[in-house]
């Protein structure tokens, strides 16, 4: 088994097919698309292929480590919106070809008009064990 992290970005993807911004969807079509990420996290919790998932909001810090013990946090500067992750689910299936396939389905989940967004999901698989450093 793999695991590997597929991203749902808020913008830096190609455009999707239908690619209404949420905030302008009715509080149907918001509840059918989590309704349809629910239905497919709990099919594949079924298969033992789900791992976690969560939305983000898109508020955050910006936090670095000041050298004298405590972590400043700021308000900026931030990533510009393109760059901000709307989500993520974690899977943990048994090739590459498999993290494909779901990662298709999850690009279908319907957006406004109930039609499926066809977003971009970025698949990242997960370091499967540190590197090897040498002297």
């Amino acid at each position: 088994m793999a695991k590997y992290l597929l991203l749902k970005h808020y913008r830096g993807a190609p455009a999707p097919v239908n690619c209404e911004p949420m905030d302008r969807w009715t509080p149907e079509e918001v509840t059918a698309h989590i309704r349809y990420m629910q239905e497919f996290a709990a099919r594949l919790e079924q298969t033992g292929e789900f791992v976690d998932a969560q939305a983000l909001a898109p508020e955050g810090s910006w936090v670095q480590f000041d050298g004298e013990g405590r972590p400043p946090v700021t308000d900026g500067p931030f990533a510009e919106t393109k760059d901000l992750i709307a989500g993520w689910m974690v899977i943990d299936v048994d090739s590459h070809e498999r993290a494909v396939e779901l990662a298709g389905e999850l690009s279908a989940a319907p957006g406004a008009g109930g039609k499926p967004i066809h977003e971009w999901i970025e698949l990242r698989p997960f370091l499967a064990a540190p590197p090897t450093i040498t002297d």
